[in-house]
């Protein structure tokens, strides 16, 4: 079966599988734009990316806060880039604890159209969380829509609250008009926090890098991988996308037009691992109709847990082909 073929037979096999097909955004590449350039912002809205961040804090300077918040809100007050687009539209806020934050919700979510996913860098703890989704419900309460949301894990406090912090958002988001989808590993902010040396492999940071992705997979969420700041070592960048996604990562952040390309690669399933995932979700579809539950596929048992593995496959590649 040629790739193109197997294409069209996994839209036919997800509209047949016994499996519900939950609903997933990638977020292979998560650009980051800075939210006072008109310029960058036009132009990233022409690329071929997962994921568009429209960014209010690191990547723009104190005096151009407000610019940044003004521009990103005249751009979600027009149709453009709002219908037949195939990207995430995503808000970079500043953190709770800056005095920046509560003007970029305010901002943002009375705007005509709302943001795809509201990104929010530097959580700690559920306190902020609780200001900040509290905040959020305010203002979007009459609104139909859902936003996702990605929190930021950037310090060693951060680090330490994790698992409670996707609890607790998980909890808060059952009730309200906000939902957390994913997580993002920051770690530059992270060595500030900590006193870390960088080397090349990275090797004083797998610790936190490992556990934030398994935490994130408890809880089911995206897993965004740490930005590559050398955006002109491409060589580095594939190794390290690569590296990401056999970690468990879905994604990783990006800072330049020419990394989109190398990091989304990185993150699409491989020939293999589709006709793998599509022949296993095949089987097991034949054998619930059968009434059997457990069953072995090309020599293995397979549990629930391998059919999650297939069905993350075939989400991802379903979701990310349509230029096969």
């Amino acid at each position: 079966m040629n790739f193109l073929k197997l294409l069209n037979y996994v839209g036919k096999l997800h509209r047949g599988t016994l499996i519900s097909v939950r609903h997933y955004t990638p977020r292979r590449a998560l650009m980051y734009v800075p939210g006072d350039d008109i310029r960058k912002l036009s132009k990233a809205f022409t690329l071929n990316v997962d994921c568009i961040t429209m960014d209010c804090e690191d990547g723009v300077a104190l005096n151009k806060k407000e610019t940044a918040r003004n521009t990103i809100r005249n751009i979600l007050d027009t149709e453009k880039n709002v219908v037949k687009r195939n990207y995430d539209r995503a808000v970079r806020v500043n953190p709770v604890t800056s005095e920046f934050c509560q003007c970029d919700l305010r901002a943002v979510l009375t705007a005509k159209y709302l943001p795809d996913t509201i990104l929010l860098p530097k959580v700690d703890d559920k306190e902020q969380l609780k200001w900040f989704l509290d905040q959020v419900n305010s203002l979007i309460i009459e609104r139909k829509e859902i936003i996702d949301l990605i929190i930021y894990v950037e310090s060693a406090v951060g680090v330490i609250n994790f698992y409670d912090n996707c609890k607790y958002a998980i909890e808060l988001s059952q009730t309200g008009k906000i939902s957390l989808a994913g997580v993002v590993f920051g770690s530059d902010d992270l060595c500030a926090s900590i006193g870390i040396t960088r080397s090349s492999d990275g090797a004083e940071l797998l610790y936190a890098r490992q556990k934030i992705v398994l935490i994130s997979k408890a809880f089911n969420l995206q897993a965004i991988d740490m930005v590559h700041i050398d955006y002109k070592d491409l060589a580095g960048l594939k190794k390290y996308a690569e590296q990401g996604a056999q970690m468990g990562y879905t994604g990783k952040q990006v800072i330049h037009p020419d990394q989109i390309p190398i990091v989304q690669d990185a993150f699409l399933p491989s020939k293999r691992q589709v006709e793998w995932a599509t022949g296993l979700l095949e089987s097991f579809q034949e054998h619930q109709l059968k009434g059997k539950g457990a069953f072995v596929y090309k020599g293995n048992m397979i549990d629930m847990p391998t059919m999650k593995q297939a069905q993350n496959v075939m989400d991802i590649f379903k979701l990310t082909s349509s230029n096969v």
